[in-house]
């Protein structure tokens, strides 16, 4: 994990026109996800969709909407080992999220993190990747775990990268 990476928080319109708006208003160090302001750091608590960009083979961002957790300062990307996005992943570990507040589009957080490790499900350790997909699935829909979206055609296995952070860029209010 990173020891301190950069939040900028840019510049508003929430209160109002202002110079420089849209700009990057402060820079500041700090060394984990509590170091975030609550109004930002509530779109990462609350059931808010990610949207993912990972690097494709032809060199071009795919964006995926997902679930999003994070544990212990990382962010956390859980996704089923036979997609094509997990070995994206592996192939380019940098990767970039974005969470909008679903009821104000000019409120949302940006994370650029870097994947540290994978933890697989069939493997030593990988009750926890069942334990953090019942938790997110629980966090999504309010109903009780296990994880209800597993494909019933074939053996569904997950993956979670954990990720540490490099910079966030806040944006709005609530």
């Amino acid at each position: 994990m990173a020891d301190t990476f950069t939040i900028a928080n840019f510049r508003h319109v929430a209160q109002g026109l202002q110079e420089g708006q849209f700009a990057v208003g402060d820079k500041r160090k700090a060394s984990g996800l509590d170091d975030l302001a609550p109004i930002y750091r509530q779109l990462l608590d609350e059931p808010v969709t990610m949207t993912l960009a990972v690097t494709g083979p032809d060199g071009r961002p795919s964006l995926t909407p997902m679930w999003f957790d994070h544990a212990d300062g990382e962010v956390l990307v859980n996704t089923a080992s036979h997609r094509n996005k997990c070995q994206w992943i592996r192939d380019n570990p940098k990767l970039s999220i974005l969470l909008v507040n679903p009821k104000n589009p000019y409120h949302w957080v940006q994370i650029k993190c870097t994947v540290r490790r994978e933890l697989r499900e069939w493997e030593e350790g990988g009750d926890y990747v069942t334990r953090q997909t019942d938790k997110i699935w629980t966090k999504y829909t309010g109903q009780p775990g296990p994880y209800g979206l597993r494909d019933p055609k074939i053996d569904e296995k997950r993956v979670l990268f954990f990720c540490s952070i490099d910079r966030i860029a806040t944006f709005g209010e609530p």
